[in-house]
């Protein structure tokens, strides 16, 4: 059962580090500025650092209760951006922003869970509360 904590942790975290490294090359840019994203030339890869490191901290277990509060900062400001569902008129359009924002309500429950609880037994943050 301790690994059970480590297997949340990659799934959680893979999405995090794999778009953080898209958004830090600035991919997505195009579409947060048409959302109205100002300077999202800037923003998007700045956006990208915070869930790459938030990421792979959650992923290592290594100072994940930070990590987690990165995702947070990440993700609050990300999803009422870019996913205000209730600004289409489109059914289509709609549904797919409706389902993204709740899926970052997810994963933002997912990060606070991390900020409180920390990663687990199996993580670098044990190991090292372990040596001391």
């Amino acid at each position: 059962m301790k690994f059970l904590p480590l297997a949340g942790r990659i799934l959680f975290a893979l999405i995090f580090v794999l778009s953080g490294v898209n958004h830090i090359a600035g991919a997505g840019a195009d579409m947060a500025a048409a959302s109205g994203v100002p300077a999202a030339g800037v923003l998007v890869p700045v956006a990208g650092l915070l869930a790459f490191a938030g990421g792979l901290s959650i992923l290592l277990g290594y100072k994940a209760k930070i990590g987690a509060w990165l995702i947070v900062l990440f993700i609050v400001p990300v999803t009422i951006a870019l996913h205000k569902f209730w600004a289409f008129t489109d059914p289509m359009q709609q549904q797919i922003h409706m389902a993204m924002f709740m899926k970052n309500l997810a994963l933002l429950g997912g990060a606070l869970l991390i900020a409180y609880f920390g990663a687990g037994p199996v993580s670098l943050d044990a190991r090292a509360a372990a040596k001391a």
